[in-house]
């Protein structure tokens, strides 16, 4: 009997729940001010909800300065 090497398996889709750690969510952060991660992406990274990590980016807004000039 040949397997079908397509089909897809429940047991494979599960995650590993990912522990928030500050250099986790400074790499975020980071990520995300230097537009090189998405929102998502940078919840998932740290282990956040995306509400979460809005929140977080915000404060970290507030906290450093621009780096452009209009």
């Amino acid at each position: 009997m040949v397997s079908n090497f397509y089909k897809i398996s429940k047991t494979n889709l599960a995650e590993v729940p990912v522990k928030t750690t500050p250099e986790n969510v400074k790499e975020a952060n980071e990520g995300l001010f230097y537009c090189t991660m998405t929102l998502p992406a940078a919840a998932k990274h740290c282990g956040m909800t995306k509400k979460e990590m809005k929140m977080t980016f915000l404060e970290y807004l507030k906290y450093h300065p621009q780096t452009y000039n209009n």
